[in-house]
């Protein structure tokens, strides 16, 4: 009889090696899929993890790397603060839309304006724009009890219906022949994030992902409220013994992974993206949730592990166009990832039994 049995204490080494273990499954099963399609399982995993560092156009697809897995280590860092102390936003792909949207407001109100000042404005202003976003669902949360988690959800789809509505009317380009969306803000010098070393995809939202993630390990190895979030995640009653303020703690988590969300946003806006459109999200928000559980919710984690999406983001791309995967798959070989790990998570907290004999 095959049974679980929950360990007297969490398996610190099957916690780091989960991640380990879930990249594998998902190469192995993610094969079969491919297999099921008609391709050739190795050809495509060696297309998603190997061309864009190795192949013959990986001087292309390198820089790649740093603005696909930007906005999700930015996100995920935010997130990963509040997922610590057991406060769940799910809601981070609405509050990075509402950055972009605020962001990039601020900056085409002063077009054709050529200012030093606008885009740290823009920058300040899409850091708002998530931040006040996040802040619905944490003041309802410690006013009246409300669910972050449906909260937060259900934000994002309000966020969508704001961009489409943007798109069409207050931020619509009056150059652009009709068509929805802004102007690009590429061609605004003074909104444009731009590379800072050119052909090496490093810019400013690069940057920024990099503070946070310094910012992330101080604050939970180095300082009192990382404590106060780490106690409260594992044992809330001992945080509240000790003294922690559950409101104040919901508002900050909630307000911080919404402030970096809406950086990402802006970031996103006034560089690779360039412009508002009803389509300009394109799933950083949730695919950040993956991000941060792969990353142990530990910043230096969260860091590879975005790189580890974004490889997988740049490498889907070149399977479709290569090797003629569908889309879908390459979704499915992503969400994956996160199935297989929350699988191997179990085993963290259970070990396996057959009969007496104990099998991990």
């Amino acid at each position: 009889m095959v049974r679980l049995e929950k360990r007297p204490q969490p398996s610190r080494a099957f916690s780091w090696a989960a991640p380990v273990l879930a990249v594998v499954a998902t190469m192995i099963f993610g094969g079969l899929l491919f297999a099921a399609l008609g391709k050739d399982p190795v050809a495509s995993i060696e297309t998603i993890f190997w061309e864009p560092l190795f192949g013959d156009f990986a001087f292309y697809y390198r820089p790649q790397l740093l603005i696909k897995g930007a906005p999700l280590v930015l996100i995920a860092i935010g997130l990963s603060l509040g997922f610590k102390a057991g406060i769940w936003n799910i809601g981070a792909e609405g509050q990075y839309i509402m950055g972009a949207i605020f962001g990039a407001a601020a900056g085409l109100a002063f077009y054709p304006e050529q200012r030093v000042f606008i885009f740290p404005l823009m920058v300040v202003a899409g850091a708002f724009g998530g931040w006040l976003w996040a802040m619905i669902p944490a003041v309802l949360r410690v006013k009246f009890g409300t669910n972050e988690i449906l909260v937060s959800l259900m934000l994002v789809y309000v966020a969508e219906q704001f961009l489409a509505s943007v798109s069409l009317g207050l931020l619509k380009n009056p150059e652009g022949f009709g068509f929805p969306g802004s102007r690009n803000l590429q061609q605004y010098a003074s909104a444009h994030n731009g590379e800072l070393i050119a052909g090496s995809g490093m810019h400013w939202g690069v940057v920024a992902a990099l503070i946070a993630v310094i910012f992330a390990y101080v604050l939970l190895t180095r300082h009192r409220l990382g404590f106060a979030i780490r106690v409260t995640g594992q044992a809330p009653k001992a945080a509240r013994f000790s003294g922690v303020n559950p409101t104040r703690l919901v508002l900050f988590c909630m307000g911080v992974s919404g402030l970096l969300a809406g950086l990402a946003g802006l970031f996103e806006v006034a560089g690779p993206a360039g412009q508002i459109t009803i389509d300009f999200n394109v799933g950083y928000g949730f695919t950040a949730i993956i991000v941060a559980f792969l990353g142990r919710l530990h910043p230096v984690g969260i860091l590879l592990a975005g790189g580890l999406l974004a490889l997988t983001y740049i490498g889907g791309d070149i399977a479709q166009s290569q090797l003629g995967l569908p889309a879908a798959a390459i979704q499915v070989f992503q969400g994956m990832l996160l199935f297989f790990l929350l699988a191997f998570d179990l085993f963290t907290q259970f070990r396996l039994r057959f009969g007496q004999a104990e099998v991990i």
